[in-house]
């Protein structure tokens, strides 16, 4: 005949640790797609009128200036302003920064080449 005893411990607390980094991944998570929501609303209001402005291709300066790569920023620019491309190259303070080889690089690899003006 044999005593058989078992002694069976419930752990309830380790459940405790996992709860913090979800709850942080959670409020970046909700960050993130706000500003996605705010991006993408502000794209659709551009896209209604475009206004001319060649301030707005700042961000592409550094790109055009040097044989460093366009920034994002800098590509959507130039997507937002294609319609304004003909109207900057015929302004003769604008043609020079604007009508470049390094300027037509930059918009061909953002995938926005110069429209035919």
């Amino acid at each position: 005949m044999h005593h058989h005893t078992e002694t069976i411990q419930h752990t309830s607390h380790s459940y405790t640790h996992t709860q913090n980094p979800k709850v942080k991944m959670k409020a970046t998570h909700i960050a993130l797609c706000t500003f996605l929501v705010l991006l993408l609303a502000s794209e659709v209001q551009v896209s209604m009128a475009v206004t001319c402005s060649p301030v707005q291709l700042s961000p592409c300066a550094s790109a055009i200036t040097s044989s460093s790569a366009p920034s994002n920023l800098c590509c959507s620019r130039i997507k937002e302003q294609k319609p304004c491309l003909c109207q900057y190259l015929k302004n003769p303070n604008l043609k020079k920064f604007v009508n470049t080889p390094n300027a037509r690089r930059v918009a061909s690899t953002c995938g926005t080449p110069f429209p035919r003006c």
